[in-house]
């Protein structure tokens, strides 16, 4: 995962890497000349360019519909966006970040209720939402939760008086804790440091706990009060679930708390490749590192964060960056052509192959289920998703107001874990400080 999806919202920009594929038959101002319409997609992954650009040929070709493809170069989306989306042959479909990239430009999203791409969803919850209107849906998406060694959760349930007989067991915060705890006192009979890797607050790990921990909280809070769009204030609603799960991680762990300050990212995956720690937070972008270091596909999965709120029908916390959004100020006929190009897109074979093979990602959608994968974390993640008695918990860290606003909370955090601040700080950095950031990057 790069540094850009770790923090959540970073589309700002400065210039702009055009790579058309060719002319623009009409664009968003005219339509072409045959009623067909034409498609401009304006793409937010350079390192996907040339696979967009065969696309396009190859439905060019076979439809014969006028494909064009324009990419931003990497960091310039926002700007590049604006500039385009103000001539009249306009980008007919664009990329938005999520609630805080569509706040932008909402005047310019249509609804996507009606179309095939919403439709093959496998979690509609996971599109973006206005209100009654679906504004973006995503085409990339990645998970993240707590990330358990098979082989030592094993060897666990073969001691006496465990607390489980297998790993499904594990279905809720009281017995994650129980588990962890009595893990924890057992160390020398697994062979383990902790049952937790280090909660490491160094800045290559601590975006896993003041963002991705912060999310979940924080998501229960925003579905509790249908919050959509980056709200100025928030709640102190479930931060004592919030407490309960760190507590748990930095109480049960390889680390002592006064160690925390210095653990970098690296160390908390290599405990984890060691068998040093049965439990390690981390998304789906975690395996290559862990197979890098020894580990087989079969001795990973991953479990959601529970904190003791919904656990029964708790996924992992799955989002996106990439929502595909069509321009509302389109002519019908182009609007029409960009839903069925991209419909080809998630349903062809020449589709499903670049987007899942050549490009690497994960895609939401039905018709990709029969997409195999080697990475053991995405097919957990895949299980959540089509599983239709769970919700996957959404990444909502996407609406918080600034980076400064996470550094905030992560400073709290680690003075609490020290010993040298005070739970009430935590939550003061989490709730008071969510308006003070709101405001300065409102004004």
């Amino acid at each position: 995962m790069n540094r850009t999806m770790k923090t959540a919202v970073g589309m700002l920009a400065v210039a702009a890497m055009a790579v058309p594929l060719a002319a623009c038959g009409g664009g968003s101002g005219s339509g072409s000349s045959d009623g067909k319409g034409t498609v401009y997609f304006l793409n937010f992954k350079p390192e996907a360019n040339d696979q967009w650009q065969e696309l396009a040929k190859k439905y060019e070709e076979e439809k014969g519909v006028k494909v064009k493809i324009q990419t931003a170069a990497s960091g310039t989306y926002e700007q590049t966006l604006k500039s385009e989306l103000s001539k009249s042959e306009a980008p007919t479909i664009f990329q938005v970040n999520g609630p805080v990239g569509y706040a932008s430009w909402k005047a310019y999203t249509a609804d996507l209720k009606d179309t095939e791409i919403y439709k093959q969803m496998n979690d509609q919850s996971l599109a973006l939402s206005d209100g009654d209107k679906v504004v973006g849906v995503p085409y990339v998406i990645e998970s993240y939760g707590i990330i358990y060694n098979k082989d030592l959760v094993a060897k666990y349930t073969a001691l006496d008086g465990a607390k489980i007989k297998e790993a499904s067991e594990i279905n809720s915060f009281d017995k994650l804790k129980e588990v962890a705890q009595d893990m924890q006192k057992r160390k020398a009979d697994l062979g383990i440091e902790g049952a937790f890797t280090s909660a490491g607050f160094d800045s290559s790990s601590d975006w896993r706990f003041k963002t991705h921990l912060a999310n979940i909280p924080l998501y229960y809070q925003f579905k509790k009060d249908n919050v959509e769009t980056q709200p100025a204030t928030i709640k102190d609603m479930y931060m004592d679930n919030f407490k309960n799960i760190f507590d748990l991680y930095i109480d049960n762990s390889t680390t002592p708390k006064t160690q925390l300050s210095s653990k970098t990212g690296d160390d908390a995956s290599s405990e984890f490749a060691l068998g040093k720690a049965a439990f390690y937070q981390n998304g789906t972008w975690a395996w290559s590192d862990l197979q890098k270091a020894g580990m087989k596909a079969d001795s990973v999965g991953m479990l959601p964060i529970y904190i003791g709120v919904d656990d029964a029908t708790e996924g992992l916390a799955t989002g996106s960056e990439n929502y595909w959004c069509i321009n509302a100020k389109a002519s019908e006929a182009d609007q029409k052509a960009s839903e069925e190009f991209l419909n080809w897109v998630i349903s062809s074979d020449e589709g499903k192959e670049s987007l899942s093979t050549d490009m690497g990602f994960t895609t939401p959608f039905k018709t990709f289920n029969d997409v195999k994968t080697d990475n053991p974390l995405i097919a957990d993640a895949n299980a959540s998703i089509q599983d239709s008695k769970l919700t996957q918990v959404a990444w909502d860290f996407s609406m918080m107001p600034s980076e400064e606003y996470k550094n905030v909370l992560g400073q709290a955090m680690l003075a609490y874990a020290q010993g040298t601040g005070s739970w009430d700080d935590v939550v003061k950095a989490f709730v008071d400080n969510w308006a003070t950031e709101y405001n300065a990057t409102h004004e």
